[in-house]
């Protein structure tokens, strides 16, 4: 029977105590984690947020009315004790913070009976994750995402205590907008009072902020939410959070000193790391060239090598149709593995199918200095030999190569990369590798639309150098964007925007848009920049991915409260689900059947 806990007010959370409360008479309330009945003695691990504690229960201490409730108890009851706060009379258990001290229970009251749970709420649960999300709600009871959400408050509070010292307003803007489909996939609204009309939910409060800046708030900030119909993985969800923030009269250096000083005070508040300042910088093309990616992850080598100039002219036709069509053909220099079994490589050239490679090309150098290759009857002994002096191959190394466009060569060693450092234990990760990535491409090609894409956004300012290009040759065109990336995960970005209404029309016409459908999608932004408006830039870094990383989570659902699953439902409340027709009707929408 559940009783009341009027009459007692909890003086301290289980976790909170220590030596220092020896003597003190508390109040404790939380779960059962455990109950031990030692006949006579009755032992309980209660939890709650802050830790666990252990309280007994003697007859000769409690009375016989809370000894045979202490009797009843089973994992996850709700209870209220008041006790003494007493050494431990056995050894102290080093595991638990409370580990030196115990609480001799005086009273007690059952605040709630509990059902046995489908799993146990303990640290590194082996149960299936599909199982945990069904009942979220006992899972995030764990020590492990209690500490989680705890952290995530805790950085949330620094990230805006910081941004308020620099002079930042907080300011919220609308989760009802307009639909402008440029990037992914909106979340539509159906309107009831507008039929036929939808709102979107925002991928980014981007045109509000920009308007903020017109509107002279001069530094705007946001714990904001943000919504993308996308296919999910590990670091996405359908909703997320982001922290944005926009700056006047700044530049590119304003912009990643404000942000670089976030970083640095959230991740010493939170885990104790030093992050030494001014964090290193790339440029998009040397990324790409070094590592296949423009999110780098940097805690380790093997970086990809260029052998076009070597292997040009060579007898192996697969390298040059490659450089024939324009391509490249490149490498990693995997050390060590020249034994490596064929059966391994199979599985390895399969995984470069999966980005787009027709094949994988490899050569070992074996110890007595010979070379086994899947190419060496194709090329003579001297140009193998050129060809592992490229890629500085030593006796025992195996040579792995990509030939084709170079977007597709960078996929696949990119990922080729970090697939081969995995198997090998090559990662160190007690490692935090921050990188600024800059001056990315403005635009990419849709083969798709048969048109150039934004790569960031269609106000992303072209660096000046470049801005002749934008009628000339608009795929080569850098803009003054930045990344910020940590350990190989975009951590967030953002750019310098375009703010001179010439500008911004070049800008709309490369991307294929006339006047009039450039003023249809983004008219009352256009509108507000004709009336004065700062030089301005911004960012937005990605909280939910931050988080992940600080802790070292294997996804973001570790550090989300309820998340979705894969195909973007929710496996404890059912959603999406269908709604009644008569809402439907009142909204004057149709289901058409599949």
């Amino acid at each position: 029977m559940a009783e009341s806990m009027t009459g007692m007010k909890r003086t301290h959370r289980c976790g909170e105590l220590s030596a220092a409360n020896v003597g003190e008479n508390v109040t404790v309330m939380g779960w059962v984690q455990k109950q031990r009945n030692k006949g006579g003695i009755i032992f309980v691990d209660l939890r709650d947020r802050a830790g666990i504690l252990q309280v007994i229960f003697e007859e000769s201490e409690c009375g016989a009315e809370a000894f045979t409730k202490a009797e009843k108890l089973r994992s996850e009851f709700v209870v209220a004790v008041t006790g003494r706060v007493e050494k431990r009379a056995a050894a102290a258990n080093e595991n638990l913070s409370t580990g030196e001290i115990e609480v001799r229970a005086g009273q007690l009251r059952i605040l709630s009976e509990a059902q046995t749970p489908p799993f146990p709420i303990e640290e590194n649960s082996k149960t299936k994750e599909e199982l945990r999300l069904k009942y979220r709600y006992l899972d995030l009871r764990s020590p492990k995402l209690q500490n989680n959400l705890m952290l995530r408050s805790q950085i949330t509070t620094t990230i805006r205590n910081h941004l308020t010292g620099e002079g930042f307003m907080e300011i919220e803007t609308p989760m009802l907008t307009k639909s402008t489909p440029e990037g992914a996939r909106d979340y539509l609204v159906p309107s009831r009072v507008h039929p036929g009309s939808f709102y979107a939910l925002p991928q980014s409060p981007q045109i509000f902020k920009q308007l903020l800046m017109c509107a002279g708030c001069d530094r705007y900030f946001q714990v904001a939410r943000c919504f993308r119909d996308e296919d999910l993985r590990a670091d996405r969800q359908p909703e997320f959070t982001q922290v944005d923030m926009e700056l006047s009269f700044v530049d590119v250096e304003e912009v990643i000193d404000t942000t670089e000083k976030m970083v640095q005070r959230v991740c010493k508040e939170a885990i104790g790391l030093d992050v030494s300042l001014p964090i290193k910088r790339m440029t998009w093309q040397e990324a790409m060239d070094r590592f296949g990616s423009d999110k780098p992850d940097t805690r380790f080598g093997m970086e990809l090598s260029d052998v076009s100039e070597v292997v040009k002219g060579c007898g192996f036709g697969v390298f040059t149709s490659a450089l024939e069509s324009g391509g490249s053909v490149r490498g990693i220099n995997v050390k060590g593995q020249a034994d490596m079994p064929r059966k391994k490589i199979d599985a390895l050239v399969e995984f470069a199918k999966g980005y787009g490679a027709k094949g994988l090309a490899y050569l070992s150098v074996q110890q007595d200095g010979t070379y086994k290759s899947s190419f060496a009857k194709f090329m003579t002994q001297e140009e193998l030999s050129a060809l592992v002096s490229a890629m500085e191959g030593r006796k025992g190394d195996l040579l792995l190569f990509a030939a084709d466009k170079n977007d597709v060569v960078y996929d696949v060693l990119g990922a080729l990369r970090i697939e081969v450092a995995k198997q090998l234990d090559l990662i160190d990760n007690s490692l935090f590798n921050f990188l600024w990535v800059t001056e990315f491409p403005l635009l990419e090609w849709s083969e798709e639309e048969n048109r150039f894409a934004a790569k960031h956004h269609p106000f992303t300012m072209p660096m000046e150098e470049d801005l002749p290009l934008l009628d000339t040759d608009p795929g080569k065109v850098r803009a003054k964007a930045y990344d910020i990336v940590l350990n190989g995960v975009e951590l967030g970005g953002g750019s310098v925007r375009i703010h001179q209404p010439d500008v911004q029309e070049k800008m709309f016409e490369a991307l294929g848009f006339t006047k009039e459908s450039a003023y249809e999608r983004f008219g009352f932004l256009i509108n507000a920049f004709k009336y004065g408006v700062p030089p301005h830039a911004g960012l937005a870094i990605g909280l939910d991915r931050f988080v992940m990383l600080l802790v070292k989570a294997e996804s973001i659902r570790e550090v989300i409260a309820f998340p979705k699953v894969k195909d973007a439902s929710c496996l404890m409340s059912e959603a999406p689900n269908v709604v009644d027709d008569a809402q439907l009707e009142e909204l004057q929408i149709a289901v058409k059947p599949c």
